[in-house]
């Protein structure tokens, strides 16, 4: 039951814990390290390359009184339920329209671009500046590059894309001069430089120039309702930013002013010429109105007959104030406008009570019912002539006070700091990114590299012993496979404890499973490539002579070598005839350990192996060694160690740390184990290490080191 249990809260094979995860990002805490000061590098670099902005802002005024909100009112509550579009929507879009910044940029000259020229200024923020208000490059050299070097601090000289100087002038005049045929004209009005920097001269569309204007241009209505816009502008220079914008709001206030003139004006010449004829019909309508009161005499007219009148002359003259709200709402709205459609109902609405209250009128006597006709007539043509005179009035006021609808409330100012780049956002944004970029790719290696890590569950599927786990050296250096090769084995440098202590429990190890070591063949395999087992090989061999042991280590992978002596003789020497043990072996780095390497032949690698020349080598060498071990070519590449292992006395399987799957070691291990029943054991290589544990060595004893259970 109680192997139940255990068997139930174990891991599935492969999946990957919240401890797993945790102890992986621990182990490459490094990389995530230098992922995070990789960009934090790239983020203040980044911060230091982007030019300086600055941003000025202007509040204009919209006056939302009058016609329009008068139009609004008609809604009566139904207007605030409806999400009416503010008279400010449509002053923002006359803003931001080309006929304001058309007149904006040539003005400012913002179509003349001076760029200066320097990797190493800009990043130091030491550039210099040349604004030219005056730049005419002959149209077709306006594509090729021209430069503008400061001479001294008011002086320059234009090169040409020739590489000529086509002239030389100072700050304020303005210089041309002949050049393909055509003109070259440049006025420089301002230039703060050193001596030598220099500055790309751009004469660009005047319609570009606007598009980048609209688009760099942030327009809004603070608040809703308010009439009040706020227009923000950024630029690498404070003055231009101010300039511009205050540029801008004069513009449009002079434009706005003007085109309420030019509105204004047209509306009084139509009113004035209509007014003749206004006052014309006003004097015929007195003058029927007196003759008939001549005719007919004195005409009593009764109390409800004069309310009578003065109610329908109150019903006329709604009916010409809202006709007055309706053609106002038509100039922002559609007829179908709720605004309007309102409108309509309350002029229908009081035609209909005037027409019953002239119906109502008929009932009266004749004489009284054309006095009274005659009255409203009178009162009518009076009303429209007296409105006629007041809206003229108002007009040669606003012609004669160019007035507008808009006002300045706040100016542009110079702003002494700049917008952005923010460079302590960019850092630690860049620095963030840094740290989960290489979170995610430690994470994706551990994905990509999910192979089996537990020496426990290698045991318990493929019956044999995990001798010991071998951790990865923290010198990297050390790590090189060609220093590793060529110079002293790591155990002999006494650089990394850990490592030395695995191999000397390794060692501890072999000798309780094979008591006559001394005349004994050890076969180390590897799966695949690159899992250190001519490492393990070279270091073993090294621990065992350093003991006193006479070994001999042979490199069988007559393909690819590895595992050099002084000697150029090797095995495929000594197995096709060509050397003896003793003529081709050498003296290894320390004493008692001799190197017999791969040598070089024609025949094939298997045919010289399934000749008995490779047992005859190795009986001869058990006489003249206390040990020889043989380290073979991958597993899963060829066969050469499937041919030497049944001539071996003890085999070891090379792992890496976290490489490969268990299909594919429980397939390796019983490949060779159709081959040979002599013993074998498992050794795990580039183990990572573990905070928290102690050591990597002493093996696991708790099973027989034989390849079956006893």
């Amino acid at each position: 039951m109680k192997d139940e249990k255990m068997m139930k809260i174990q891991p599935l094979e492969g999946s990957i814990t919240l401890l797993d995860v945790a102890q992986t990002l621990w182990n490459r805490r490094w990389v995530i390290l230098l992922f995070t000061l990789l960009t934090l590098v790239f983020g203040y670099a980044y911060a230091m390359w982007v030019r300086p902005q600055f941003t000025s802002d202007v509040l204009l005024q919209v006056n939302v009184k009058g016609t329009s909100s008068k139009s609004t009112k008609a809604l009566g509550e139904m207007g605030a339920v409806l999400d009416l579009a503010s008279p400010a929507d449509a002053e923002i879009e006359l803003i931001k329209s080309r006929m304001v910044l058309s007149e904006v940029v040539a003005v400012e000259h913002l179509h003349i671009w001076t760029i200066p020229i320097g990797a190493s200024d800009r990043f130091t923020h030491k550039e210099g500046r040349m604004d030219v208000d005056s730049l005419i490059i002959p149209e077709k050299l306006r594509v090729k590059k021209w430069i503008a070097v400061a001479k001294d601090e008011n002086s320059y000289k234009v090169i040409a894309p020739d590489g000529k100087v086509a002239l030389e002038g100072v700050v304020g005049e303005v210089y041309s001069t002949a050049i393909a045929g055509d003109t070259l004209t440049i006025r420089v009005n301002y230039m703060q430089a050193r001596q030598g920097q220099k500055f790309q001269l751009v004469q660009g569309s005047p319609l570009k120039a606007e598009r980048l204007l609209m688009s760099s241009l942030r327009v809004m209505e603070k608040g809703k309702q308010t009439g009040i816009i706020s227009v923000r502008y950024s630029h690498r220079y404070p003055d231009r930013a101010a300039s511009i914008l205050n540029t801008i709001a004069k513009t449009y206030l002079r434009q706005n002013v003007e085109m309420r003139s030019a509105e204004a004006e047209k509306t009084l010449e139509f009113l004035e010429g209509q007014l003749p004829g206004v006052k014309a019909k006003l004097d015929s309508a007195e003058k029927v109105l007196a003759d008939y009161r001549h005719k007919v005499g004195s005409v009593d007219i009764g109390g409800e007959t004069k309310a009578h009148l003065d109610k329908e002359g109150q019903l006329q003259r709604q009916i010409m104030q809202l006709e007055q709200e309706r053609q106002s709402a038509l100039r922002l709205f559609k007829a179908e406008h709720p605004n309007v459609q309102t409108i309509v109902k309350q002029q229908n609405k009081v035609k209909a009570e005037l027409a019953q209250l002239k119906k109502n009128a008929e009932k009266m006597p004749l004489t009284q019912q054309e006095v009274k006709r005659l009255q409203e007539e009178v009162a009518v043509n009076n009303e429209v002539y007296t409105n006629m005179l007041n809206n003229i009035q108002q007009l040669r006021v606003v012609r004669a006070g160019e007035v507008g609808n808009v006002r300045i409330v706040d100016f542009a100012q110079i702003e002494p700091s700049q917008s952005k780049p923010n460079k302590t956002r960019i850092v630690i944004t860049s620095g963030a990114v840094g740290f989960v970029l290489g979170i995610l790719f430690v994470l994706l290696m551990r994905i990509l590299k999910n192979g089996v890590r537990s020496a426990s569950e290698i045991e318990r599927a493929t019956d044999m012993t995990v001798l010991v786990k071998i951790p990865q050296s923290r010198n990297k250096v050390l790590r090189g496979h060609k220093h590793l090769h060529h110079g002293k084995p790591f155990v002999l440098q006494g650089i990394d404890g850990q490592v030395v202590e695995a191999f000397q429990s390794m060692m501890t190890a072999i000798n309780f499973t094979l008591p006559q070591v001394e005349h004994s063949v050890i076969l180390v395999m590897g799966l695949i490539p690159g899992v250190g087992k001519s490492f393990v090989s070279q270091n073993l061999a090294a621990v065992y002579a350093e003991g006193g042991k006479k070994v001999l280590l042979i490199d069988a992978d007559m393909r690819r070598g590895v595992i050099h002596g002084n000697s150029r003789m090797g095995l495929a020497d000594v197995l096709v005839g060509n050397a003896t043990l003793d003529t081709a072996s050498v003296q290894g780095c320390i004493d008692n350990l001799f190197v017999l390497r791969s040598g070089k032949t024609k025949v094939t690698a298997c045919g010289l192996l399934r000749s008995d020349a490779m047992d005859k080598l190795l009986k001869e060498a058990r006489e003249k060694f206390d040990l020889v071990i043989v380290d073979t070519p991958p597993l899963n590449l060829v066969t050469d160690a499937e041919l030497i292992c049944p001539l071996v006395d003890y085999s070891l399987f090379v792992l890496h740390y976290g490489r490969h799957s268990m299909e594919e070691i429980k397939e390796t291990v019983e490949r060779v184990r159709r081959y040979s029943d002599k013993p074998a054991a498992i050794v795990m290589n580039h183990c990572e290490r573990e905070p928290g544990h102690y050591g990597y060595g002493y093996g696991y004893y708790g099973k027989g080191y034989y390849g079956k259970k006893a």
